[in-house]
């Protein structure tokens, strides 16, 4: 097996504080993004919607990644990255205020714009984080360092489920979509209310503790990158990137990994409910458990690149989460349960090695690059609701994991290609003689 470079350091000099920092955020993405997959479970019930009504939540979720990449990637051009944090969370922090009047009007479209515009802070802070962490040390190491920043992630995302299973899935009245539809109107009314409160409740909270987080970016001194070439000439560096096999084919296994990830995690809750019996507050402890699984693994194969190659890393995963996925599709009861968790930690590689191997030697189109691979998230979205239309269309939750299966096989095949993109890469290096490495564009401010 091939062994990666064990002598390239993880930091460079006097990054280690800013690192941290910056990794805060990955905890705050992680929180949102899973309380957000909880939300899906909670409509359901709250407004006995269908599969493909509540699939809309994500569509609004991560449609406001692919929206609002692109306008970050200029911004943080233009000015700083610490400039995109600021903007980003502060988009997040009113996101997260807006749904006190949403669950006020008891409106669905309400929830869904404040979602917009919390994703879209999300994005922003995305769009600026990722790739401030692989400037932030030897190219070389860039992926390793990505995946240790992102191994922070899962700590949020369990936070949000515990969140989500303590403050909301709890609250929610055990009333089956039938008996809703028989209540006097009124005190239908006054169900969902309450169940929208708790809704509401933790958003707001996290939108206060996001206040001081905000505020000691703000005051934070941090190494300060800077491009050889600033101008916004936008069309060249598309030309540019799309010569680049290695970036086109990252953001297209970007976005069916997304769409695997958010499908996998959207339908957890639903699948562990329909083959164990269980209720929606039961069944989030095995998403948990996906959860920390997804956790350990981060560390483990973040360790791991320390001497095997990522791509090789990537590769193994990929096949690993297709067979658990058929495991799930053809299995039943703590079988297929147990096979759902476990793909939990096969993706807990993927995102930011993925992510990583795209940046390579992008040098001063990292910015406008980092943004189409988090517009790849889009793939959220688009293969979530296809996945819903599935399960409304089949009655059968596992029949639509067919889509999450179709987008590892994609994964797997950009992992099978990922050593001719590197020569490819390595030919486009050096032959672009206008380039410098990422981490050469860091200077103290």
């Amino acid at each position: 097996m091939e062994s990666a470079n064990k002598e390239v350091s993880l930091f460079r000099s006097g990054s280690v504080l800013p690192f941290v920092l910056i990794t805060s955020l990955f905890f705050v993405w992680g929180l949102a993004n899973n309380m957000t997959d909880t939300l899906l479970a909670a409509f359901k019930r709250i407004m006995s919607m269908s599969d493909f009504q509540t699939s809309w939540i994500q569509i609004a979720f991560y449609g406001a990644y692919f929206c609002l990449a692109l306008p970050a990637a200029i911004l943080i051009k233009r000015y700083t990255y610490k400039t995109g944090i600021l903007v980003g969370l502060g988009l997040f922090i009113l996101g997260s205020l807006l749904f006190y009047p949403a669950s006020l009007t008891m409106s669905y479209g309400f929830f869904l714009l404040a979602l917009y515009i919390l994703a879209g802070g999300l994005s922003i802070l995305e769009t600026a984080a990722n790739p401030y962490i692989i400037a932030l040390g030897p190219e070389e190491s860039g992926t390793r360092r990505l995946n240790l920043a992102q191994s922070f992630n899962p700590i949020g995302s369990i936070s949000g489920v515990l969140l989500s299973k303590v403050f909301i899935l709890s609250q929610l009245k055990q009333l089956s979509a039938e008996e809703r539809a028989t209540m006097d109107p009124d005190k239908l009314a006054a169900v969902q209310l309450d169940e929208l409160e708790a809704v509401m409740a933790p958003y707001v909270g996290v939108a206060l503790c996001m206040v001081v987080l905000w505020i000691l970016v703000k005051v934070t001194k941090m190494p300060k990158a800077s491009d050889t070439d600033s101008r916004l000439d936008l069309l060249p560096t598309f030309r540019r990137l799309a010569k680049r096999p290695h970036y086109v084919w990252a953001v297209v296994a970007q976005f069916f990994y997304v769409g695997a990830q958010i499908g996998v995690w959207s339908f957890s809750i639903r699948y562990v409910m329909q083959e164990l019996k269980l209720n929606e507050e039961a069944a989030s402890n095995y998403y948990i458990y996906s959860l920390v699984l997804f956790m350990v693994c981060r560390f483990v194969f973040t360790a791991l690149m320390k001497y095997i190659l990522p791509r090789t890393l990537l590769l193994v995963t990929a096949a690993a989460a297709i067979t658990l996925t058929l495991v799930v599709i053809y299995g039943s009861g703590l079988v297929g349960v147990y096979a759902l968790i476990g793909i939990s930690g096969c993706m807990s590689l993927m995102f930011p090695t993925i992510y990583g191997m795209g940046l390579e030697s992008l040098g001063d189109d990292t910015k406008i690059g980092g943004a189409g691979l988090i517009m790849a998230i889009l793939g959220g979205a688009v293969l979530t609701s296809v996945q819903g239309y599935f399960s409304d269309l089949t009655q059968e939750i596992s029949v639509a994991f067919y889509v999450p299966l179709a987008c590892f096989m994609v994964v797997a095949l950009y992992a099978l290609g990922a050593g001719r993109f590197e020569s490819a890469r390595q030919r486009a290096k050096d032959d672009d003689t206008t380039k410098t490495p990422v981490y050469s564009i860091l200077q103290n401010s």
